[in-house]
């Protein structure tokens, strides 16, 4: 990297640390997180119009409510949110695979080593990626409003976030982040590597447990979709959050055993 370069990625840098994340945020991230998706969910005391029917007027203004029409329309919606939930456990699973669950689900951060295998060879931050696909997901499930708060809050917190790494990780790594800075997305992911394969091998069983919960959220709203019914759905969504609490608390434990 040429100096100028350098200076300017640098520069990017601290123009951005006003807006980044607060320690307390980083630790809580995950109640704030919940926090989020509570009131997105909640704004449906204020607006009465479902995503799913906002949609339907949208693209297909023809079919009427309550006809079979409508109601294959709104299992079709359901649907592609299941598989955006699934499509973001898939992408947390990997990332977890070459991270370690023990990093992802830490309240403290960590920028004592730089990981640039698996998923991080395409974009530096496909934890946060998956993220924002699995509130566009269980979002279609809200309020016309919800879904929009939703995936805006979602997607502003964790770019705070990712600030807040970005600037932690300069700061330790130095050299070797300031060219995997330059050369991998910050977000969008790239199609090819960018980046050569690291020697981290991936532990497929630790992720696939620590990411349990998101797959349980995709089967929660596969429910959604076959029943119509909150009630399945529901049960399932309270299972995975039981899920997450019960290895993430294993984990801690084993970490300090």
């Amino acid at each position: 990297m040429t100096e100028q370069r350098r200076i300017a990625a640098e520069g990017r840098l601290r123009y951005k640390c006003g807006v980044r994340a607060t320690k307390f945020e980083f630790e809580k991230r995950f109640w704030i997180i919940c926090a989020i998706y509570l009131i997105g969910f909640c704004i449906s005391a204020f607006d009465h119009n479902p995503f799913i029917v906002a949609l339907r007027h949208l693209i297909a203004p023809s079919i009427s409510p309550g006809i079979p029409q409508a109601i294959m329309f709104a299992r079709i919606v359901i649907l592609a949110g299941a598989l955006l939930v699934f499509l973001a456990a898939g992408l947390r699973t990997w990332g977890a695979a070459y991270l370690r669950t023990e990093v992802v689900h830490d309240t403290a951060q960590h920028s004592e080593a730089l990981v640039a295998d698996g998923p991080f060879r395409h974009t530096r931050n496909p934890l946060y990626l998956a993220s924002l696909a699995m509130a566009a997901g269980i979002g279609v499930l809200a309020s016309r409003s919800g879904f929009v708060f939703l995936v805006l809050a979602n997607w502003i917190f964790v770019y705070r976030l990712i600030l807040r790494e970005e600037e932690s990780l300069l700061k330790t790594q130095r050299e070797s982040y300031r060219a995997y800075f330059q050369a991998v997305p910050r977000f969008w992911p790239a199609l090819k590597p960018r980046v050569p394969s690291g020697n981290l091998r991936p532990d497929w069983g630790q992720a696939f447990a620590g990411e349990s919960f998101v797959w349980l959220f995709g089967f929660a709203e596969l429910l959604f979709a076959a029943t119509l019914s909150p009630r399945p759905g529901l049960v399932v969504f309270l299972l995975a959050f039981v899920a997450h609490f019960l290895i993430t608390r294993h984990i801690q434990k084993h970490r300090c055993a």
